[in-house]
């Protein structure tokens, strides 16, 4: 496939790649967008394929390496695109562009599209506002071998560039679901699993709650945490201790907090 060049920043190709930045132009035409070499190498590895991927020449930081893999994404008949620095920064939404950005199609996100094992570890993202809180949480679940995450009544979708840039692309490695929280909470207990509410309101420690077997730690907005329809449904109700002036962490945070337990109580299990 031949390969086409862009060096004015006023072309219309840009003005389509700029709209991605929309939510409601990612979800009319089913696109995402991915910025960044290794977050296009990670989603490449999940199994992503391309549909356009446009590269600068000038910004990347490994040429030698780099160049390869456009040439296997062309290769493996993948519209490729260069564009002349002033174009490429036309489009970057991110600071230190290194030359890679591409269109991919948006990530599948429905409950009954997870697949999981027989003693799941879930993440329930409720509400939560901030993209790049969802993107860290993503980049926790795949660190720590997490089976699902699940964004109940989302602010945000996972195709936002944030989300994609937070995450380091493992928003196209670890299986993702979006759904009300109540169809969310309906999905934990048909698949029997265990409901673990992450809340300041109780006198149970995370350190001190069973978290093996089939479980599912759910957590709140960055402003007002967990919904009360969470809390009373939910098997249990944990929380992380405090022992500032602050009364609360960072939601990222106190996923990463609850999940590493998670992970070593299932290790020594």
């Amino acid at each position: 496939m031949a390969e086409l060049t862009i060096t004015s920043a006023a072309n219309p190709r840009l003005k389509q790649l700029i709209s991605l930045r929309r939510r409601r132009t990612r979800e009319e035409l089913g696109l995402t967008l991915l910025e960044g070499y290794d977050e296009l190498v990670l989603a490449l590895e999940a199994g992503v394929r391309l549909r356009t991927l446009y590269f600068c020449p000038e910004l990347m930081l490994d040429a030698d390496v780099q160049q390869q893999v456009v040439d296997e994404e062309r290769d493996n008949g993948v519209e490729v695109v260069r564009l002349a620095r002033q174009a490429f920064e036309k489009v970057a939404y991110r600071e230190g562009a290194d030359g890679f950005l591409a269109v991919a199609p948006s990530v599948r996100h429905g409950l009954d599209q997870l697949d999981l094992p027989a003693d799941p570890l879930v993440l329930v993202a409720e509400g939560v506002e901030k993209p790049g809180n969802l993107g860290a949480m993503l980049r926790t679940a795949d660190a720590a071998g997490v089976d699902a995450v699940i964004a109940a009544d989302p602010v945000t979708d996972w195709g936002n560039p944030n989300v994609v840039r937070g995450s380091k692309g493992t928003v196209f490695s670890v299986p993702v679901a979006s759904a009300s929280t109540d169809e969310a909470l309906n999905y934990l207990h048909r698949n029997g699993i265990h409901l673990l509410a992450a809340t300041p309101d109780t006198e149970l420690l995370h350190t001190d709650a069973d978290l093996t077997g089939p479980v599912a730690i759910a957590v709140g907005t960055e402003k007002y945490g967990l919904s009360d329809e969470v809390l009373e449904r939910a098997d249990a109700r944990i929380r992380i201790p405090m022992v500032g002036r602050a009364n609360s962490l960072n939601v990222s945070t106190s996923a990463a907090i609850v999940l590493y337990e998670a992970v070593r109580q299932r290790a020594r299990r």
